[in-house]
């Protein structure tokens, strides 16, 4: 189960007089984390890289903005994904101290940067909704109401020659929702595609 954060969390760690702000946080979609990332531009225009990783609902972009290939975005990922992390913003402002690290200095860095402050998050579980649909008959109709109401799953209905029922919910109520469903009508229910 992937999880995200509660709330950002910021980092700053100097290594050879280079300043790397390390910051990850909660986002929605990869657009918001695009404009974050813009606007972290604007903010600091002396920095001398702005480097970004974000994963936004199994999605994933990044941009090592000028960093030799693979020495900043991979490793803030290779964090985020160790974690388990999932619609979440990971950011490294880069003050270039003088003073070159090499690829592997550069790497350990920006990990760093990111895993530290992980270490201080809060963490929230993304449970995401599961759809399903099924078929039954009408006299089934209001306990079918009744269950879904119970578990706390939406529940959208149509009618044919039986009850079609979207349902959609967090994974675990909707195993318990099928699960009684199914033995109070003793399995006269059928799953659709």
């Amino acid at each position: 189960m992937s999880k995200t954060l509660a709330m950002p969390v910021n980092f700053l760690l100097e290594i050879k007089k280079s300043r790397f702000m390390g910051r990850v946080e909660p986002i929605l979609s990869s657009e918001e984390g695009l404009q974050i990332v813009q606007a972290l531009r604007q903010q600091h225009p002396e920095a001398t890289h702005v480097c970004y990783s974000l994963l936004a609902n199994g999605q994933v972009k990044q941009s090592d903005d000028g960093e030799p290939s693979g020495t900043a975005a991979s490793p803030m990922l290779n964090v985020l994904q160790h974690k388990d992390l999932d619609n979440v913003l990971a950011t490294v402002v880069r003050y270039f101290g003088g003073v070159k690290l090499g690829a592997g200095g550069l790497v350990r860095a920006y990990s760093q940067a990111i895993s530290e402050p992980l270490q201080q998050a809060v963490y929230v579980d993304l449970t995401l909704p599961v759809q399903l649909k099924l078929a039954v008959a009408f006299e089934h109709e209001s306990l079918l109401r009744r269950l879904a109401e119970q578990q706390k799953i939406s529940l959208a209905i149509n009618y044919t020659h039986e009850v079609i029922a979207a349902i959609e919910g967090e994974d675990q109520a909707l195993n318990r929702f099928l699960e009684g469903f199914s033995e109070q009508v003793r399995g006269q229910l059928r799953l659709l595609e």
